[in-house]
């Protein structure tokens, strides 16, 4: 996979959370090439490992290190390895996140009766479900940048990327939990661009529209290899008629972190999404 183009990020320590994920794995390999010193951070190990190990045998800089976004303490003793693997961050991508089947819907509307049938309805949303996915994106990204944003206090050339998604321009059915947190995650990257102002630090959102990974696979495709009928949807509904590629993110990634290309942009959060947030349907 090569770069759409190059940027030399040569001596910046990039932390990545969520970077055992099937997006900040393509994220990690494409700033590999950038000459960056990567922290890979993650609750799965063995997957943030073994990417380390490809990058490294690649002649990359990788480091991996386990963390839990919503636990501070093993966010801080996250940061204390990174510091003393590669130094102080300079460049965060807050790339954990996700959905739980615990605040997901059955059907994309109410129909009378639902309540009292076996399907989940809105009334049957587990408040820890829906907790769980709040936090995971919200709190999970805020965590982190209160743990390794100060180390950018005081330092030119620093910036953050959070993960936003289209469901944060119009939220999707089924599931309100996620596209609320995703909302949350572009105002919140607003206000930390705002609060960081004086600072210098940088601090944007990719919006990805629909790309295929490992946590909405079953969602979107069928056991034989079909697209399922919420898939056909989201075609139908996508001007460019397809799923996205994952290193279709890259490009606008690398913009956002070169600070000779957009270093007068923060506040902005990018829609990825071949037209899907653009098009009314008509």
């Amino acid at each position: 996979m090569a770069n759409p183009f190059k940027i030399d990020l040569t001596g910046k320590n990039i932390v990545i959370t969520g970077a055992g994920g099937v997006l900040c794995g393509v994220f990690a390999r494409a700033l590999a090439e950038t000459g960056a010193n990567l922290a890979l951070l993650d609750i799965n190990y063995d997957a943030v490992s073994a990417l380390a190990d490809e990058i490294n045998a690649t002649g990359g800089k990788a480091f991996a290190c386990k963390a839990n976004v919503l636990e501070k303490e093993s966010l801080a003793a996250a940061h204390t390895a990174v510091a003393e693997k590669f130094g102080k961050c300079d460049i965060l991508i807050n790339g954990a996140g996700g959905n739980n089947p615990r605040a997901t819907t059955t059907k994309e509307y109410y129909f009378p009766g639902d309540i009292d049938s076996d399907t989940i309805s809105f009334f049957d949303l587990d408040q820890s479900g829906v907790e769980f996915v709040f936090n995971l994106n919200f709190l999970g990204t805020l965590l982190p940048t209160q743990i390794f944003a100060a180390d950018m206090l005081g330092r030119e050339g620093c910036t953050i990327v959070n993960i936003s998604s289209m469901n944060a321009f119009t939220p999707l059915t089924k599931i309100p939990a996620y596209s609320g947190a995703k909302a949350a995650i572009s105002n919140f990257t607003q206000w930390l661009a705002v609060h960081f102002a004086k600072e210098g630090i940088r601090v944007n959102a990719l919006a990805p529209g629909f790309f295929i990974t490992k946590q909405n696979h079953d969602m979107l495709i069928n056991p034989d290899g079909s697209y399922t009928a919420r898939s056909q949807k989201i075609i139908a509904g996508t001007p460019m008629e397809r799923f996205g590629k994952p290193e279709e993110l890259i490009g606008t990634l690398l913009f956002l972190l070169c600070n000779e290309a957009s270093g007068f942009i923060t506040g902005t959060v990018i829609p990825i999404d071949g037209g899907f947030a653009a098009y009314s349907g008509v």
